[in-house]
């Protein structure tokens, strides 16, 4: 088993799992000291791409932007998105989950979904391939983003889902917007972690999108927490250079040739 695997299944019911999003080397090796896993998700779409929805974002949009990241990933794991239309079927997702690892050196792909993924994450598991399952609001089929957990329907799915991927070989599961009590409940009948966005502090760890917590984006997502305001930053540090330009302060003889 990967070592980095081993230290993050270890750390069940012991200490908070940290995750974070990464599309590139500078931002990976930023947040690479102080993260247990690492994730290139396929919200690159929306956060870098300005798409409407993660099932506009390809493989190879991924695969390049992971590459980058791998750069700048030292200790933690780094787990890779397959996205929308590349796990249709095994042979597809044991085909692309190949091109992933084997081009970007990651440690891991995340699929999303239950029972109708449940084969996939077998096969890749058998081809020792790290799979992270993901439950709850799933982005790349999702037609309203509502939290789940409320309906009596919705918590027996995810229950008997969360089983059926740690059955399956799933080394953790990521639980994106679902009730408070559900996501205990579901924390607790696992013995793999459960890696929470929007699913309260009853997980075993928790994910956001970097961008995000920076404030970068003009999201106001109830599970964002915005930890520093980098837009205003860099509109400060542009308006600065703009006026040293203009103004002949800048380049000085110290910045020229």
């Amino acid at each position: 088993m990967n070592k980095n695997i081993f230290k993050i299944k270890s750390k069940k019911d012991k200490s908070k799992i940290v995750c974070l999003t990464a599309y590139s080397k500078n931002i990976a090796s930023i947040i690479d000291k102080h993260c247990d896993i690492i994730l290139v998700g396929d919200s690159l779409g929306s956060v870098l791409y300005n798409f409407s929805s993660t099932k506009k974002v390809s493989l190879d949009m991924m695969i390049e932007h992971s590459k980058s990241v791998r750069m700048g990933v030292k200790k933690s794991l780094m787990v890779v998105d397959m996205p929308h239309n590349t796990y249709r079927n095994p042979k597809e997702a044991l085909k692309n989950a190949k091109k992933i690892i084997s081009k970007t050196k990651c440690d891991a792909v995340k699929l999303e979904g239950g029972k109708k993924i449940y084969k996939m994450i077998q096969i890749l598991v058998k081809n020792k391939i790290q799979v992270m399952g993901h439950l709850g609001v799933l982005p790349q089929s999702a037609t309203n983003f509502k939290f789940k957990g409320r309906k009596l329907n919705e918590r027996k799915k995810i229950l008997e889902d969360s089983k059926l991927l740690e059955k399956a070989g799933v080394f953790s599961i990521v639980l994106e917007c679902i009730e408070s009590s559900l996501a205990k409940e579901v924390t607790k009948l696992l013995n793999i972690p459960s890696i929470g966005i929007g699913a309260s502090v009853n997980c075993d760890g928790q994910v956001l999108v970097t961008d995000d917590l920076l404030g970068l984006n003009k999201i106001s997502a109830r599970f964002v927490k915005k930890y520093s305001n980098v837009e205003q930053q860099i509109n400060n540090a542009t308006l600065r250079f703009k006026k040293d330009v203009i103004k002949k302060k800048f380049p000085t003889k110290k910045h020229s040739y």
